[in-house]
């Protein structure tokens, strides 16, 4: 059950209560097996970066994944492969179409994107294995540490959607013609089939959600599933392609990256907040399920999750400064005194104290920070050595900021010790800031920080 306050649970079950009556829509029926599940079943789960668990109505029933497995399978290729690569088989762009839609890029033949059919059958095709039963048990496995729980198959839609799947097997012999599909079309659209038959529940689903939400980190287990980057890479794609043809009108009016299964699954994220789902099997004419489109949309509204939406005034991150009449001064040194946990947008204001509102030797006080991220941690050093190179004597207080062996600032502790050399306390400064590149070096082949433990995630 519900861990945390009562009002989320309560704002679940209200809106719950509200659109269960919403009788519009028709579960698909082109599957067979699709068409038997209950038009009335409807539940609500939610998941927030603490792995707090909240839900509402039918979110223990299980249902296929269908295409909300797609931004899923995609994140493991991305894993495997790394964008670029991934890139050469499948496009990012969305479609404007149907989810079924034949899609392909000229010239490329590549689909536009991995949260349409053709895309999807090219992105399972490129998970690695030596056999098409080693690709299905590293896609499973995948998802099941997603959820956080061992899935299984649902054999019946497996046949079901077999047995009436001609379509996607044109897709991809299309695509394998034009080059841009990776493997056997019939070996690939059964490894689909069996993708998308997948089962887990809405409960599942939101912890699925909240794992890319939470920077690749399922917040429930506590394992890293993905890599940061690749998290970021696939909500990106979900933002703009998650919701087939009515993915514009679903970022302006949500907000929130998302993405939809014909089975009634809907999947939304809000980064660093939590993971939402829905089960409800009628769907409009997009494919999309009617009451969970609007309990995601009612959710988004009154919470204020809309991306776009600016966020709530933080605590000041620069707490004393000189320009502003507040520094404090530690013998020689004027102080500034930092808090909370710094980002580009935190380290911007630190750095232009450091360097425009003092003079003179100045002390960067970090004792109040609670977490420093790679971008701030690379600004911060880069100030100080610029600082210390001008001819300025530097100090800094606090733990967070390591410092290389020929650290040109000096180490104060919290009640004034020292002054001592910075230095063999911690590793060389990230040079990717200098590089050009980003705070994640999982960049260009996405893979590396699958190895990183849980406690990177946030």
């Amino acid at each position: 059950m519900a861990a945390g306050p009562d009002v989320v649970t309560e704002a679940l079950a209200d809106i719950h209560r509200r659109l269960g009556a919403l009788d519009e829509g028709e579960p698909a029926a082109y599957i067979p097996e699709l068409a038997r599940a209950r038009r009335e079943g409807f539940g609500l789960a939610l998941v927030s970066m603490d792995g707090h668990r909240y839900q509402a109505g039918d979110a223990a029933e299980p249902f296929t994944l269908q295409s909300v497995s797609k931004p899923f399978v995609y994140a493991l290729a991305l894993a495997e492969l790394g964008l670029d690569e991934v890139g050469r088989w499948v496009g990012a762009e969305p479609s404007g179409e149907a989810f079924n839609a034949i899609s392909l890029e000229q010239g490329t033949g590549r689909p536009s994107n991995a949260m349409i059919n053709a895309g999807a059958i090219a992105t399972t095709a490129l998970v690695p294995g030596a056999t098409p039963a080693e690709r299905f048990e590293r896609i499973l496995a995948g998802l099941s540490a997603f959820a956080g729980r061992r899935l299984d198959v649902d054999a019946a839609v497996h046949a079901s959607e077999a047995a009436t799947g001609d379509r996607n097997r044109a897709l991809a012999y299309l695509m394998r013609g034009a080059g841009s599909l990776a493997c056997d079309p019939l070996a690939a659209t059964d490894l689909y089939f069996r993708q998308c038959a997948v089962r887990a529940t809405a409960a599942d689903l939101a912890v699925m959600a909240a794992t890319l939400g939470n920077g690749g980190v399922n917040p429930v287990t506590g394992e890293r599933v993905v890599g940061e980057r690749v998290a970021v890479q696939v909500l990106s794609v979900m933002a703009t392609c998650g919701m087939y043809d009515a993915s514009g009108e679903w970022l302006l009016r949500v907000g929130l990256p998302a993405k939809s299964g014909v089975s009634g699954g809907l999947i939304a994220v809000s980064p660093a907040r939590f993971g939402a789902a829905c089960w409800s099997p009628p769907l409009d004419r997009s494919g999309n399920p009617v009451r969970g489109t609007a309990a995601l949309r009612e959710l988004s509204e009154r919470f204020g999750l809309h991306l776009m939406l600016s966020p709530a005034p933080a605590a000041p991150t620069v707490v004393a400064w000189p320009s502003a009449g507040t520094a404090r001064r530690r013998g020689a040194f004027a102080v500034v005194a930092v808090q909370g946990a710094l980002d580009f947008t935190a380290a911007e204001r630190v750095l232009f104290e450091l360097e425009r509102g003092t003079a003179g030797p100045v002390l960067l006080d970090l004792g109040r920070v609670t977490r420093l991220d790679t971008v701030a941690r690379v600004m911060i050093t880069a100030t100080l050595v610029r600082l210390a190179a001008g001819g300025r004597r530097v100090a800094v207080a606090g733990e967070v900021l390591p410092a290389p062996p020929d650290a040109p600032w000096e180490r104060l502790g919290p009640d004034g010790d020292g002054p001592d050399r910075a230095g063999a306390e911690g590793a060389g400064p990230d040079r990717a800031w200098a590089e050009g590149a980003g705070p994640d070096r999982a960049g260009a082949d996405g893979a590396d920080a699958d190895s990183a433990g849980p406690d990177t995630a946030r």
